[in-house]
């Protein structure tokens, strides 16, 4: 499987289908034509342009019920859940955040805020959404044992520097993959050395990846 990085929290997993996770990026241009669509919570630059696919997008019951509305094809699930979509399955678990519809007037609630465990092709990847950290990370570690944990590292709206390496820790995937910082002057984070502290003192390996640039899984 190869992941892609579009950039801020936006991932793709291309294996034998192509899954968008947040399809959101500041100059809106994504480059893939996904299978599927995964969407983590309502704000802005998560759900992006999600409404613009004709898949199957997978997100909670909230946004699930304003996409239909838009004509979307939807998959509504909620944390705790598990279900499979064309081969690939989706687990929605906890994430500390808040979520809002940001259309028109003073908006909508989007429902609770929600990090995807996916698996496909024998690998699982765990996207964390937006979050702060919580203690039960370990129990999404011990539970589904991800190959590849995307954390949120930018601080101010998500975890930041500090508490991004001890979610690592709680998780245990043995690739780490920063995402959702340095996007905003609001979200500057020095990555490297985020990198540098998890890679001389674990056993797990921090992939940095620029706006573009893709991971394959071993």
């Amino acid at each position: 499987m190869k992941i892609i990085y579009p950039g801020h929290a936006c991932v793709i997993l291309d294996g034998s289908k192509k899954v968008l996770i947040d399809p959101f990026v500041p100059d809106g241009n994504i480059p893939v034509q996904p299978d599927l669509v995964a969407v983590t919570h309502a704000h802005a630059d998560h759900m992006g342009i999600a409404s613009s696919f004709s898949v199957p997008i997978i997100t909670n019951n909230e946004i699930a019920h304003y996409l239909r509305g838009k004509g979307c094809t939807t998959e509504a699930m909620n944390i705790g859940g598990t279900i499979e979509v064309d081969g690939v399955s989706f687990t929605m678990v906890q994430a500390m955040h808040s979520s809002w519809i940001e259309e028109g007037g003073i908006g909508m609630y989007g429902g609770v805020s929600a990090g995807f465990v996916i698996g496909m092709d024998d690998i699982t990847v765990y996207h964390a959404g937006d979050t702060g950290l919580f203690s039960d990370m370990r129990l999404i570690g011990e539970l589904y044992h991800p190959d590849v944990a995307l954390i949120p590292i930018g601080g101010r709206f998500t975890m930041g520097f500090c508490e991004g390496m001890m979610a690592a820790e709680f998780i245990g995937a043995p690739v780490v993959i920063p995402i959702h910082y340095n996007t905003f002057d609001k979200i500057k984070q020095d990555v490297d050395e985020f990198a540098r502290a998890i890679n001389e003192t674990t056993d797990m390996k921090v992939v940095i990846l620029k706006p573009g640039m893709e991971y394959e899984t071993e």
